[in-house]
């Protein structure tokens, strides 16, 4: 097992990508820490968790609001003593074209997606900090990276948290912890299920393997980076776009 026995919080962990991180660290010896802004969905993959086996608890959590993030940590750190992982996932969307985006469209998209990540990695490597380990992964996006219209909210929310994962990569190294962040590309969630099909057959035109994505696709790059065998790797952004991007 490639985490045993690794404290792990993860943020939007209810659903979609972060769910399968949740399930693929649970099945490699991680005590996983479900987290989203809907309790009863965390407890729910807390529970299935549970009767296969895995080690799980679930908390309800604004990543927006710093103290509502400040009391999960600490009521995790009060249980398990440390955090050894953290994984930023928690996201939304706010499409619309610039000219018709409203500021409140901007203000919470970067909230969740930039400020969230802000407040997470702030208070967790407080503790990663003291213990001289840990591991932390952001998920950003491919649009981080290229831009798309209609996206102008979300791209750049992306976009900064691929900077702010060189940032801390820089400032947190000397105490053992890595910083890295995997940008996904067009993966198979409940958001693209909404795209029409001439819109996913658009996007499938551009990626040179020729399908969407899975939610494990991505989960295994995190669970590889979360691993020993990534101890040498910080700062870096791992694309996983099945080409799109080339």
């Amino acid at each position: 097992m490639l985490l045993k026995d690794q404290i792990t919080l993860v943020t939007g962990s209810t659903r979609g990508i972060g769910k399968a991180i949740a399930q693929t660290f649970a099945r490699e010896g991680a005590t996983v820490v479900i987290c989203g802004t809907k309790e009863d969905l965390a407890q729910t993959l807390c529970r299935e968790l549970a009767t296969r086996g895995f080690s799980a608890s679930a908390f309800g959590c604004d990543v927006t609001n710093i103290q509502n993030v400040e009391e999960m940590v600490n009521k995790i750190l009060d249980k398990h003593s440390r955090i050894d992982i953290l994984v930023n996932n928690a996201g939304i969307t706010r499409d619309n074209l610039l000219l018709r985006m409203k500021e409140e469209e901007w203000d919470q998209v970067i909230s969740v997606n930039l400020k969230g990540v802000f407040n997470c990695t702030k208070i967790v490597s407080k503790a990663m900090f003291k213990a001289r380990k840990g591991k932390i992964i952001n998920i950003a996006s491919i649009i981080g990276i290229t831009g798309n219209a209609g996206q102008a909210n979300y791209a750049a929310s992306k976009a900064g948290i691929i900077g702010f994962t060189k940032s801390i990569a820089k400032e947190l190294s000397s105490r053992g912890i890595t910083a890295n962040a995997v940008a996904p590309g067009y993966i198979q969630t409940e958001m693209t299920g909404q795209l029409t099909e001439k819109t996913q057959q658009a996007i499938l035109a551009n990626i040179p393997m020729g399908r969407l994505g899975t939610p494990e696709d991505v989960a295994g790059v995190c669970t590889f980076l979360a691993s020993s065998q990534a101890d040498y790797i910080t700062g870096q952004t791992i694309v996983v776009d099945g080409g799109m991007a080339i």
